[in-house]
This record gives C-alpha cells, sequence and structure tokens, in this order.
C-alpha cells in the first residue's frame, strides 16, 4: 500500500471547512486474514478519518485512527494523521506520532516534512532543518518542503540561506501562496524593505493571500503621505467574499497606515474592528486564579528549600516583559556586542512549563507540577537547555532568549539556571497596551482583544513581576523603556554591566548589525532610536478610556 498523502490531503495542516454533507460512518467488512482486505478497510476509515477532521469532528477522526492501529499496528497513514489531529491541542504528542510513521515509512517526504514543520514550530531548529533537508533528498521539487526550509534558516539567524530556497521555489510555482510571503520576511529580516514590497505587491497584483499580502506589505516602511494601497485594502475590506481572518487582517493594514499618517480616529477605529472579527476570547477570571497560584507557590522559603538546584551556567539572559516594552530593542543591543548572541524568541522553556503541568491554568494546582521538578531533574532540563542554547552560538558567552511572556515562568528560570541574566523590560502601562492592541497578534495574546481586558491583563502582568522582585531581590534588572530612549549610551553600558561584560561601541549601533529580526518591531529596530513612542498613547486618548480605567492605578496620565 503506498501511504504517501493523495493530493487532496495534502494541506494537512490545519483542518479545512466543513463539508456540507454529513460524514457517515460505515464499518468495513474484514475477512479474517485476507490482508488486501484489510488494507482496503484500513483505506476507507482512513479517508473517513480524513473527511472527519475536515469537518472539525476531531474524536471521530481519532477514534477511527485507533481503530486501524488496533488491526494494524503502527500504520503509517494512521500515525500521521493522529499526528495532525494533535497540531495545536498536544503538540508533543502529535511530534511522536509524527517520529513514528517517519519511522514507519521513511522514504515518505510529506511525513519528514511535517515533522520538520512541527520541530520547528517548538524552536528545535536542528531536527528541523535535518527532517526539511530529508523531504527534499526525496522529493527535491516539493514548495512546501522548501518553503518550510527557508523558515527554519531564517528563524535559525541564517535568512541569507533562506533566499535561494524561495527562488528555487518560485521557479517551480510562481503562484504557491508561501513563496512571495517567504521571499518577503527573509528580505524583511535582512532589513531589505523595498525588496520585500516588490514581492508582496506582485503577490496581490496575482491574488495570492491578498489581506497577509496588505498586512505585511503595510509594514516595510513608514508612510507620510496616503498611499495608492489605502484606498485598494477599503475595497478589499468591502468585499462580500471576504473572511473573518483576512478581515482582521486588512483592518490592522488599514490602522497602520492611517496611524502613520495621524489620522487618529479613523485608525482606531480599524483596529477595533480588526479585534472584532478575530472572535478571540480570553478568561481573565481563571488567568487570576493562575496568578495567584504562582504567587502562593514561590515563596521564599520554597525557593530557598532548593537552593543549589539547576546549572550554575551564566550562558542563558532572559529579555521579558509585555510584549511591545522593548524586548527587541534590548536584545539587539545586547546581540551588538560580540560575546552575546541573540537568539530571538524561543519555546523552549515554555515546553517544559507545560511539560510538568506548570501551565495548566485549569488545574490550579501549581504547588504539586513545580514540586516534580527534583535536583536531579533540574539539572538534567538545565543542561538539556543549555545544549539547546549552544547550538546556536556554541562560543557565545552569552544567549538571550528574549521571549516576552517567560515573565510568568521566572520562577522556572530561578529552579534551572540560578545565576542567570533575566532583564524585565518596562514601559509606561497605557503605552504599552496601545501598542499591543494596533498589532495583529495570534489567538495566543487573546487577552489583546480588547481594551478592558487588555488593561486587567496588565495588571496582573505587573502583580507578578513584583512578586518575582520580591522572591529574587535583585535579580531582575529593569530596563525602562523611557529611560533607554531618553540616554541610550548610558542605559546600554548599565545593560551589558549587568551581563558581567565589558563595554563595546558596537551596542550603540544595535541598528547596523547583521542578523534576522522576526518580530513586529522588525523596521523599528532597523532604525536609531527614536522617542516618538513616548506619550504615544494620548492620540488616542478619547478612545482608550476602558484601557485606562481598567489599569486603575497604573495607568500614569
Amino acid at each position: 500500500m503506498n501511504n504517501r498523502l493523495p493530493p487532496a490531503w495534502s494541506k494537512h495542516l490545519k483542518p479545512g471547512p466543513a463539508p456540507k454533507a454529513k460524514v457517515p460512518i460505515v464499518k468495513p467488512i474484514v475477512k479474517q486474514g485476507d490482508a488486501q482486505s484489510r488494507a482496503q478497510a484500513d483505506d476507507a476509515l482512513l479517508k473517513q478519518a480524513y473527511m472527519l477532521q475536515q469537518a472539525k469532528r476531531l474524536d471521530e477522526a481519532q477514534d477511527l485512527c485507533l481503530r486501524v492501529l488496533a488491526r494494524t499496528p503502527n500504520h503509517p497513514l494512521a500515525l500521521y494523521i493522529l499526528g495532525t489531529l494533535g497540531l495545536g491541542y498536544d503538540d508533543e504528542k502529535a511530534l511522536r506520532y509524527f517520529a513514528r510513521a517517519v519511522g514507519e515509512e521513511p522514504a515518505n517526504p510529506y511525513y519528514h516534512l511535517s515533522l520538520g514543520e512541527l520541530y520547528l514550530k517548538l524552536s528545535e531548529y536542528t531536527p528541523a532543518i535535518k527532517h526539511m533537508q530529508h523531504a527534499l533528498e526525496l522529493r527535491p521539487d516539493l514548495v512546501e518542503a522548501l518553503c518550510a526550509l527557508g523558515r527554519a534558516y531564517i528563524a535559525f539567524d541564517k535568512p541569507d540561506m533562506a533566499l535561494p530556497l524561495y527562488e528555487k521555489a518560485l521557479k517551480i510555482n510562481r503562484d504557491h501562496p508561501k513563496v512571495r510571503a517567504g521571499l518577503a520576511s527573509a528580505l524583511s529580516g535582512l532589513g531589505r524593505m523595498d525588496e520585500a514590497a516588490v514581492y508582496l505587491k506582485e503577490a496581490i497584483e496575482r491574488r495570492i493571500e491578498v489581506p497577509r499580502a496588505y498586512n505585511d506589505l503595510v509594514q516595510t516602511r513608514k508612510f507620510t503621505e496616503e498611499p495608492v494601497e489605502l484606498q485598494s485594502i477599503q475595497r478589499e475590506l468591502a468585499s462580500p467574499k471576504l473572511d473573518p481572518a483576512g478581515a482582521q487582517q486588512l483592518h490592522h493594514a488599514a490602522g497602520k497606515v492611517l496611524n502613520d499618517l495621524k489620522r487618529y480616529d479613523e485608525a482606531f477605529d480599524h483596529f477595533n474592528r480588526a479585534k472584532q472579527a478575530s472572535g478571540y476570547k480570553f478568561d481573565i477570571d481563571l488567568y487570576r486564579r493562575w496568578i495567584d497560584s504562582m504567587i502562593e507557590t514561590f515563596t521564599p522559603d520554597f525557593l530557598a528549600a532548593r537552593a543549589g538546584h539547576g546549572n550554575p551556567s551564566e550562558v542563558p539572559v532572559f529579555v521579558v516583559g509585555m510584549p511591545r516594552s522593548g524586548t527587541t530593542l534590548t536584545e539587539q543591543i545586547c546581540a551588538s556586542h560580540p560575546d552575546v548572541h541573540g537568539a530571538g524568541e524561543l519555546s523552549k522553556l515554555m515546553r517544559v512549563a507545560n511539560a510538568i503541568g506548570l501551565t495548566n491554568r485549569s488545574l490550579g494546582d501549581v504547588a504539586q507540577s513545580i514540586k516534580s521538578i527534583t535536583a536531579d531533574l533540574s539539572r538534567t532540563l538545565a543542561e538539556e537547555h543549555l545544549s539547546y542554547l549552544r547550538e546556536r552560538a556554541p562560543s557565545a558567552l552569552r544567549i538571550v532568549d528574549k521571549t516576552p511572556h517567560n515573565f510568568e515562568l521566572i520562577g522556572l528560570i530561578g529552579l534551572l539556571f540560578p545565576n542567570a541574566r533575566i532583564i524585565h523590560c518596562r514601559r509606561d502601562a497605557i503605552d504599552n497596551c496601545v501598542s499591543c492592541f494596533v498589532q495583529n497578534f495570534s489567538e495566543g495574546h487573546s487577552y489583546n482583544t480588547d481594551l478592558k481586558t487588555l488593561g486587567l491583563y496588565y495588571r496582573e502582568y505587573d502583580r507578578l513581576m513584583r512578586h518575582w522582585n520580591e522572591v529574587f531581590p535583585g535579580l531582575i534588572f529593569e530596563n525602562r523603556y523611557e529611560t533607554l530612549v531618553d540616554d541610550q549610551e548610558a542605559q546600554s553600558r548599565r545593560l551589558i554591566e549587568y551581563l558581567g561584560l565589558p563595554w563595546d561601541d558596537a551596542c550603540l549601533r544595535f541598528f547596523d548589525r547583521d542578523g534576522s529580526v522576526n518580530t513586529p518591531s522588525r523596521w523599528q529596530v532597523r532604525q536609531p532610536i527614536y522617542k516618538s513612542s513616548v506619550k504615544r498613547w494620548k492620540n488616542y486618548e478619547n478612545e482608550i478610556q476602558p484601557l485606562i480605567q481598567s489599569l486603575g492605578d497604573l495607568a500614569e496620565i
């Protein structure tokens, strides 16, 4: 049996729209000992499983795959579909299923590709690249694998290696939705904004992922006069065929242009409409209870009893804070030092936290989760983490992980790396929240969907950071955004001193450094420091009263 995905199944990473017709469940008749009949029955069940997945009836799809495995153990396609069912819900389980599918059928490029893409999602770049390369060895013209490997190289701070992959993919399929967007992403990461814009305009002309292309295009420059694209975006928004995801992208694009043009009322209307189109929800009460449990668990006595846990290495540096608080700028300044490597946003620490149940907010038993980390386990986890960091920069004295939401996991950092440097980026609360609100964040940032919830979330972040400063006195360096932009050199020198390194003037020209930048700040960090973002919220003062009210005493008006 050939288990390579049929063409209709190739878009396997996300369930598509539900079919109009109901999906009947049939029970194929299998004669005892009839291998051919069993294979045909397996095929029929797996096709139904795929249809159920498309209809988002995931539990039923899983049951059919498990039924196949009960009759035909280690059936590669059943394992593979189970992997796709786990994506976004249980990535660790999906990883195991994909790995088993690869082991059963190592000559299937799609299995290697999906395993590699999941490793990439988890910031495991070395195995991601290995499996993507293997997929291309099996099928050199597989455009999805060329694009995936390009994304991996960009994430691994090797954007120059991504460009020829996308260029090859473009020659194979000029209309593939991932090619021009990938080229633009690589070029933007290198600061080559004008070239990136060319490819995005081509995508729009060819009607390829138009909403995303417009959203990416407007990020390549700052507008001083109204561009022709604004009217085009507004025409797209009027289309009756526009889906919510496209509306979200286009409203953010229009808002960004109008904000640049200082037409603030119109801009904020688009940002609000983008949030409404997203449909994201956030349970602030559940999050508040989780913060309570973190504070109750990580007490001075609790931490004192675990002194000596982990690894004493000084290599790890964690830059944390709310998104849009200056974390990318801070990383770029530090990474301009010859002994520092900026690794970008890594998911490794969050994976550890997920594995022990620390981030499962519905459990409410943080203490039990963290008690599972014995002294031996803490050393093992720390060694694995150090090896993971060393893959990126074997000789660097400091390696920076700038995942903002690691502010939630500072207690875990303290257990694994008692000598790690932690830089907390803090910014005027209203400015910080407004800067978040105008960004097109993913569902993982669903607290950003409405102004009231955003303000309440900020209060919980502030409450947790105050706790970390109490239980780790003197450990966390607070890097105030307003202080940095007011006196760049003085604050940069303090940062480098905190890292325990000698000063280097290259840190003053962070915007000249090579390397990839893959955050919403990629345009800004290619510029010298500017002060126009300080008190920017006043442009929206009338529109953001719900935010100011929910921030309460944290709002510095």
